[in-house]
């Protein structure tokens, strides 16, 4: 799971790229994944998290510690 986001799920789309004679070859849109550490003050450690942009003003709105216990509510270890 190269490009996927851990916070919102978000994994790479396919499609066709269109040349200018319309002759058509397959690809792929890579969503915008950034490895980002966050401080968890409940547990005095720091985490690693693979998220997309998209997730990251997710954790900006919800909080990391929300985030972080919806992760473990999905069964991924953090």
């Amino acid at each position: 799971m190269s490009a996927h986001c851990q916070v919102t799920g978000r994994a790479p789309s396919f499609g066709n790229s269109v040349s200018h004679s319309h002759r058509r070859s397959r690809r792929r849109w890579n969503p915008n994944i950034q490895v980002k550490t966050y401080y968890l003050p409940s547990e005095g450690r720091r985490v690693k998290l693979r998220v997309s942009t998209k997730g990251i003003k997710v954790i900006d709105r919800d909080g990391i510690e929300v985030v972080v216990a919806r992760l473990r509510r999905q069964g991924q270890k953090i």
